[in-house]
């Protein structure tokens, strides 16, 4: 759903105040793992914005939800089949709650997932898709090996191993496009120009993806990523296409950990 023009603030307003506090609060929670901290940041900031602007402060308090319901577990990688369990289902519901809220209580469509926009993809995004191997194969495994990011991942050779791996991965980047591109991005674009929404989300983008193993100098990779990834559901308004895009990115992240771990299986790699 596009943001309402009369709703969003051009420049800078008190309303990015409370806004800058939730996603300060994931740094918190996710990235320092300081929870009970990160949590009463967050009430603070939906409390503040409830003074500020009621409108902003429902849509913070959507997203306030959705962090909150991640915070209840770890989500370092853990490949185990009980984590991969709670972990799934609390993701999901991280998910689900905002969307039915949104759709139920609010009784609106702003958190949606366009996975069809009856668009052809331009030249220049079909193009985009093997630049994002191309780009992946020369960078991950620079970072993962030399700064030993691969060992926040468990170790992994057996097949059972190696496949827990890939369906955690799939599933956990079709869940980022979910949870921060079309709840928590969407929601903050109801309210602010694109450029602020888009850092904002990346802040928590990438403190999730500090906790879930991007360690060291992760975020010099994480931040550009989670910013284009907003810039292209900007432009192109389809799920499938970030989806494509994550996907792509995160098989190399895959076949880069199971090297890691096992440099003699795939010699494709220079580290």
């Amino acid at each position: 759903m596009v943001a309402s023009d009369a709703r969003v603030q051009q420049g800078l307003s008190w309303g990015l105040v409370p806004a800058a506090g939730v996603a300060a609060s994931a740094v918190l929670t996710f990235g320092v793992q300081i929870v009970p901290l990160g949590y009463v940041v967050l009430a603070a900031s939906i409390a503040l914005a409830v003074a500020i602007d009621r409108v902003l402060a429902k849509d913070l308090l959507l997203i306030g939800v959705g962090l909150a319901i991640v915070g209840t577990i770890s989500v370092e990688a853990d490949i185990s089949y009980p984590n991969m369990a709670l972990m799934g289902t609390v993701l999901s519901l991280a998910v689900a709650v905002p969307f039915l809220l949104d759709r139920y209580v609010y009784r609106r469509r702003v958190i949606v997932f366009p996975l069809r926009t009856g668009q052809k993809w331009t030249p220049l995004e079909r193009s985009y898709l093997p630049a994002v191997l191309v780009l992946g194969w020369v960078i991950l495994p620079f970072y993962f090996i030399r700064s030993g990011s691969y060992l926040n991942w468990p170790a992994i050779s057996a097949p059972d191993e190696i496949g827990r791996l890939a369906v955690g991965v799939s599933f956990v980047g079709i869940w980022d496009e979910l949870f921060f591109i079309c709840t928590i991005f969407a929601l903050l674009r109801q309210h602010f120009p694109v450029w602020q929404a888009n850092l904002l989300q990346t802040v928590i983008f990438v403190s999730f993806l500090w906790e879930l193993g991007y360690r060291s100098w992760g975020p010099l990779l994480t931040v550009p990523f989670a910013l284009l990834q907003g810039y292209i559901f900007t432009r192109t308004r389809s799920l499938t296409y970030v989806i494509c895009v994550h996907l792509l990115f995160d098989l190399v992240v895959f076949v880069v950990l199971v090297h890691a771990h096992n440099r003699e299986w795939i010699p494709w790699f220079v580290y």
